[in-house]
């Protein structure tokens, strides 16, 4: 029971500290947060006392493996209130974050699991935390002011003093203290049942919104403004005009008066990127139509929320008060600008009473005309605006500031107005028990749920977006909007297999071979790259009569029964076997790690040797050359200069057939040409799609010459039920449309070559990276322990990974010793994203 300066309740006693602190704007932090502990400090003589820590931080605890075996600096030691520790604990724990709310709403649960906490001790938490913060920074002014030339003091306060200004700007007190509640399972906001109770006891009290009868869900055209939608797929919601066509003509189509669009959907309408939450019900009418007030109230405040486009227009907010205990807001945006006139705060607002209208755009926030409707249980301190949509992250809190609206609308049939989330959708934690339940154990998978994804990027179910730098199988784009019309327009006409005669499959065709030198004319359309690299097999052995395969170290070909033999990088791993006696592996042409190095002139030469020693083995016998045209599971290794223009030399020399595996490195992702073969200035026999043609439809191709072609027609016929069907080839031809009208290939070239340059800088900076290598947007990082014998470092690239993934990056290792990050990204990625991963591997 000794009293100490760093106890939390004597902060407002380093008030005459405050003019240590030289800076205005930082002072006047200190003192929002000093106010609002004067706010909670009655509050704390009745909150729980105990010994704590008062320094609870991890330079004063003692740990081994991860587990805390003890603690030191007893003299941060004091009988005060237990809650202090926490908060305390909570101030280092967010220092440095780029998201302290998750750090500390984390703390705040796993603590919670150990040591309840009172509801009493949430609601000052969040001040204490903060405040603790300014005690920091006011005991090292004070300190600095008495020791000015020690540069310790100062750079301690710098994490502090970049944190203060988010604390206070980006976060109410009363948001944290519903999240810290909701943490620990508790209603986010305290109120929401009582207010909810009686809203669903007093139905009977509640009046309409609007004159016409929306109690029955036929007279309501409901729509679908989720991500995803088939109802806007064909519109720029952006464009309030189509909007708002699409939505009369569905409602004239479905005879019915109110157009609804629910609570509680994701959605990303009239938001170029990024997903939200609707927090109300949308009540689609024509402009003029009047609002009606569902139960008596008065005016709280109202506002002309019209700066920004797509903004809330005129805005009236009414404050209910129905009983002494039971207060919440009606919150009605998008009007008229007329509802303003002559309004006041304070005036009272009787039910049935007509007190504004629906406005129409672009005055109503250049929205569809139609009537925002939100009811609200705290407004946060605004006053004629409010959120009305939320990070899908934040969704259960502020689904409890805005609960249903429908407990004043009274729509019947309330499932079919609302979009339902927790209760059907697995969390990813029950996606990844079912799947060690019913999925094979040797599918590799993520721990990320994602649920939707646009052009480079990618959202988890919480909300948290992702820059794609992985995925090329979205070539252009994930859910790029013409290929998802095109797949569409298609699939709602015909879709049946390549028997028929089909326009859309001889346009594909014709685009495609146009793009490739002669004499690749022939074309199969297959389902994947497997299904393209077995069908090149089959053409190869028909044509020559021959087995025998030669292949390069660390290539992959497909997954099939006769693929994994050719394909090392499989066969020789884990739960393989040794090579087949059909196949030759030669190594991989590798400038850094191989036996012959970059600065060789002959290094081409040399490699290519092996496989004129491996035609020899096999006394010419051979079948087939099968090589991506940039190495890809090898470790993103770069072919040296003339390399395949020898092999294929060699290999055609002994009468076998040379197949370039296009399945990642196609369709313009090296930038200098549009298929990654062309850079060693040959012409395969065969060529093999996959992956990037569909842009994430199941689509492989192979294109060969007239000769080997008629050697396969021997009788037996190829089929293929889905190869070449209507709707595949129409969004085939539509990729490589949108390559050439977007300039993508230019785009690989210019940003992998701005990223290849800066990756390059890095490596004289940090000694992990031994070799930046790749074309385009293909690209490898490969990390090493020592740059003399080149120890692979695959830990450390395992972490960097992690650390990406944190930080908002997707990407992935690769190589024979797992040690080289591979970037292999959608091939819109902009200036913006390539400098912002440069900076995150950076650091």
């Amino acid at each position: 029971h000794r009293e100490i300066s760093w106890d939390l309740k004597n902060v407002l006693k380093l008030r005459n500290y405050l003019p240590y602190i030289t800076s205005d704007t930082n002072r006047e932090y200190v003192v929002y947060f000093l106010n609002m502990f004067e706010d909670i400090e009655p509050r704390l003589k009745n909150l729980r006392k105990s010994v704590i820590h008062g320094d609870a931080n991890h330079r004063n605890f003692i740990s081994e493996n991860g587990e805390v075996k003890g603690i030191i600096d007893f003299g941060d030691v004091v009988y005060s209130s237990t809650i202090f520790e926490l908060a305390i604990g909570i101030s280092y724990i967010i220092l440095g974050k780029d998201e302290p709310l998750k750090y500390a709403s984390q703390l705040v649960a796993g603590y919670h699991d150990v040591f309840p906490l009172t509801e009493q001790e949430l609601s000052v938490l969040y001040p204490l935390c903060c405040v603790r913060l300014c005690m920091s920074v006011l005991m090292s002014s004070y300190n600095a002011s008495h020791a000015p030339n020690n540069e310790y003091i100062i750079l301690e306060q710098k994490p502090i003093w970049n944190l203060l200004p988010i604390l206070k700007n980006a976060f109410h007190p009363q948001f944290v203290h519903y999240l810290f509640r909701h943490s620990v399972g508790l209603y986010p906001c305290p109120f929401q049942l009582s207010v909810e109770t009686w809203l669903v006891n007093h139905r009977h009290l509640m009046g309409k919104i609007v004159e016409a009868d929306t109690s029955n869900v036929n007279n309501i055209c409901i729509f679908d403004f989720g991500s995803g939608s088939l109802d806007l797929l064909d519109i720029d919601t952006n464009n309030t005009l189509a909007f708002s066509t699409l939505i009369n003509e569905k409602m004239k189509e479905t005879n019915t008066i109110v157009g609804l669009g629910k609570y509680n959907e994701l959605r990303a309408i009239k938001s170029n990127e990024s997903q939200y939450v609707n927090l109300g019900i949308d009540l689609f009418l024509p402009a003029s139509t009047p609002v009606i007030c569902p139960l008596e109230g008065i005016v709280h405040s109202f506002g002309n929320n019209n700066t920004d486009p797509n903004d809330r227009g005129p805005t009236i907010i009414l404050k209910h008060q129905p009983t002494k205990e039971v207060v919440f807001y009606t919150l009605y945006a998008h009007l008229s600008e007329d509802s303003l006139k002559d309004l006041q705060e304070g005036q009272i607002i009787k039910k049935g009473e007509k007190f504004a209208s629906i406005g129409n755009f672009p005055n109503n926030g250049n929205w569809p005309s139609h009537c925002h409707f939100q009811i609200v249980l705290d407004l946060f301190d605004n006053k004629g605006n409010f959120p009305y949509k939320a990070k899908p992250i934040d969704r259960d809190i502020w689904l409890s500031v805005c609960p249903e609206p429908n407990l004043i609308l009274n729509i019947k049939n309330l499932h079919l107005a609302r979009t339902h989330v927790s209760k059907k959708n697995f969390t990813a934690e029950q996606l990844l028990k079912f799947r060690a339940r019913h999925v094979s154990k040797n599918m590799s998978v993520s721990s990320i749920k994602m649920v939707k994804a646009y052009k480079q990027y990618m959202y988890d179910d919480k909300g948290k977006k992702y820059l794609d730098g992985v995925n090329n199988v979205c070539h252009v784009g994930h859910c790029h909007e013409k290929i998802v019309k095109a797949a569409h327009k298609q699939i709602s006409t015909l879709n049946t297999n390549s028997r028929y005669l089909s326009d859309i499959h001889a346009k594909y065709i014709q685009a495609l071979v146009a793009t490739l030198p002669e004499p690749l004319t022939v074309v199969f359309m297959v389902c994947s790259g497997s299904e393209a690299n077995d069908l090149a097999l089959r053409l190869a052995e028909t044509h020559t009569g021959k087995k025998n395969v030669i292949v390069v170290d660390g290539g992959y070909h497909g997954n099939s029964k006769s693929l994994i033999p050719i394909s090392p990088y499989k066969f020789k791993g884990r739960g393989g076997f040794s090579r087949p006696p059909h196949v030759r592996v030669v190594d991989a042409p590798d400038g850094y790690r191989g036996p012959y190095k970059y600065n060789d002139p002959l290094i081409a030469q040399k490699y290519s040797q092996q496989v004129l020693q491996a035609v020899n083995e096999l006394n010419g016998d051979v079948s087939s050359f099968f090589c991506e045209s940039i190495l890809g599971c090898a470790g993103q290794i770069m072919l040296p200069d003339n390399y395949l223009k020898q092999v294929y030399r060699i290999v055609r020399n002994a009468g076998g057939v040379c197949v370039a595996d296009e399945v990642q490195t196609g369709f313009g992702r090296v930038g200098t040409h549009f298929w990654a073969f062309q850079t060693q200035g040959v012409v395969p026999d065969i060529v093999t799609m996959g992956k990037p043609v569909g842009n994430g439809h199941p689509i492989g191709v192979v294109v060969t010459t007239p000769t080997i072609a008629d050697s396969f027609a021997n009788g037996m016929e190829y089929f293929n039920t889905f190869g070449g069907n209507n709707v595949s080839c129409a969004i085939a031809l539509k990729v490589i449309q949108i390559i050439r009208d977007e300039g993508l290939q230019d785009n690989a070239l210019k940003i992998g070559g701005h990223i290849l340059d800066s990756l390059k800088e890095l490596r004289h900076k940090h000694s992990l990276i031994g070799d930046v290598r790749g074309l385009g947007l293909f690209i490898g990082i490969e990390l090493v322990k020592n740059k003399v014998d080149l120890t692979p470092a695959a830990d450390e690239a395992d972490a960097v990974v992690q650390r990406l993934k944190e930080n908002g990056i997707l990407l992935s290792t690769d190589g024979p010793f797992h040690n080289v990050l591979k970037l292999k990204p959608p091939m819109c990625w902009t200036m913006e994203d390539a400098n912002y991963f440069v900076n995150e591997v950076d650091k």
